[in-house]
């Protein structure tokens, strides 16, 4: 692997900024209680997606058809999804909860840009410089003190044209406002609204709309207060999760991304190195089979590839340190949507976050191990079988101290989901050629996507040091020729 980072950012030229409401008088002031789904959200880092297509057009024609109709359509989809407009009201003390609150008027902040950096480079899988994107994302502007409470939006978008080459969207919005599902029941709404010419009535007759009502939400079991008293006792006097752009971009600073695409070939073959391994080791002696689905697998091989990279990381910890650190739990973290997995009945298009978080810890020595993979598979698909016969809340009242005890040491999560479809975010100019989720850079995490040709692949992307990549590349590789052996 040899990545070419660039001397200097991308540079990108400011054409306007909007503030794009909902139609006026289309939506009534609506102030939308979080529950116990959404609190643990309050404390992660804002979510950065882009989108990229091939779009070859001029300024001029951009700014005279395309642009006019970006705003038109994403007005009209924030009729529906009017949450992205409202603002979060974070209370400076106890006993006032958080909530979002949409007053008419309200609005959200789209930029306009253009770039002359070489578009070709960044919708390819190869290595790049992690700062090379970020201009492309916009910002989030902080939260403002206002009535003993400090009040900030939600999303901001930016558009970005590469003259006669390309366009990419880029969405920085608060995890609390909406998990993955709902950002992308909002992008295809836009996107579909937008592809048929500002028409509103033109999408999915299958689709009702986002339904808001969070009294569809039961607590029985009293998450929300002991979830709200952690936050507090976490956020302290500055309950907001925004990094400044200075910090972000210090946090990424000596980091590369990649993408890897693993075929349906390799899944296959993964699938069946994982499954015989467990048979050597007399796991299918169990009474329960072993779940191994396409996330499950690729999720095990990945998390073993991360701490082997991080093998030196390691090293120089046991040096200034006294334990082993074979010895160390290595943790992983996955979501898992429980809008059909709960007692009640919650509708499919309920908008917010309904997803069960989902932590595991094992050894370090276990899964550098020969059956490394396939412990991990069996312990992350263990969880999921959990999840798909009612098990999606359990530990959720220490969602948030989970959290804080898996910082403190080797910590993998999952961004996005290949069921989440996001290369069929279509606004009429066909599939995005790439899609990148930009806040893994500073998280950590990997993220998952459906693969982009359509052919039941996945794509993992992920931004590591040079030296923990160069080391990641070459397990990968090796242990792609493994079980495609099989």
């Amino acid at each position: 692997m040899s990545p070419s980072p660039s001397e200097e950012m991308m540079q990108i030229k400011i054409l306007h900024r909007y503030d794009v409401s909902p139609p006026a008088n289309s939506v009534p002031a609506t102030a939308l209680p979080l529950t116990f789904f959404d609190i643990p959200w309050l404390l992660c880092c804002p979510i950065q997606r882009l989108f990229f297509y091939d779009f070859p057009q001029s300024p001029p024609s951009f700014a005279q058809t395309t642009l006019p109709l970006l705003v038109r359509s994403l007005s009209l989809a924030l009729r529906g999804f009017f949450p992205f407009a409202a603002n979060l009201v974070l209370p400076l003390a106890p006993p006032w909860k958080p909530h979002i609150l949409y007053s008419d008027g309200d609005s959200l902040s789209l930029t306009v840009a253009e770039s002359a950096a070489d578009f070709a480079e960044l919708v390819t899988d190869e290595a790049r410089d992690a700062t090379l994107i970020h201009p492309l994302v916009p910002q989030l502007a902080a939260p403002r003190a206002f009535n003993g409470a400090r009040v900030g939006p939600l999303m901001a978008i930016q558009v970005t044209l590469f003259p006669n080459k390309g366009l990419c969207i880029g969405v920085h919005f608060l995890h609390v406002a909406a998990d993955g599902r709902s950002f992308n029941h909002f992008m295809k709404s836009w996107a579909s609204i937008h592809r048929s010419a500002g028409d509103p009535t033109c999408v999915d007759p299958d689709d009702s709309g986002p339904f808001h009502d969070r009294e569809v939400i039961k607590d029985p079991n009293g998450i929300e207060p002991i979830l709200l008293k952690d936050w507090w006792s976490c956020a302290g006097s500055s309950p907001s999760p925004i990094p400044s752009p200075s910090e972000a971009l210090l946090t990424v600073a000596d980091k590369v991304r990649v993408t890897f695409v693993l075929g349906k070939d390799h899944i296959d073959g993964l699938k069946v190195q994982v499954s015989s391994q467990l048979k050597t080791d007399n796991v299918d002696s169990e009474s329960e089979p072993i779940h191994l689905s396409t996330f499950v697998v690729t999720s095990a091989f990945i998390w073993v590839c991360m701490i082997k990279s991080r093998g030196k990381e390691h090293q120089r910890r046991e040096q200034t340190s006294s334990e082993s650190s074979d010895d160390e739990l290595c943790r992983f973290c996955f979501l898992a949507d429980c809008r059909d997995r709960l007692e009640y009945s919650i509708p499919s298009t309920y908008f917010g976050n309904c997803l069960g978080i989902c932590f595991l810890a094992e050894k370090r020595s276990t899964l550098l191990g020969k059956s490394g993979i396939s412990h991990a598979a069996r312990a992350i698909g263990g969880r999921v079988k959990e999840v798909k016969t009612g098990g999606g809340l359990r530990g959720a009242e220490k969602w948030i101290k989970d959290f804080n005890a898996a910082n403190d040491g080797d910590f993998v999560t999952v961004a996005g989901s290949p069921r989440l479809k996001v290369y069929d975010t279509d606004f009429g100019w066909g599939r995005p050629m790439k899609s990148h989720v930009v806040h893994i850079d500073m998280s950590g995490s990997i993220a998952l996507a459906d693969s982009r040709n359509g052919d039941g692949g996945v794509e993992v992307g992920l931004a590591l040091t040079r030296v923990c990549m160069e080391k990641f590349v070459s397990l990968l590789e090796k242990g792609s020729k493994s079980f495609m052996s099989f």
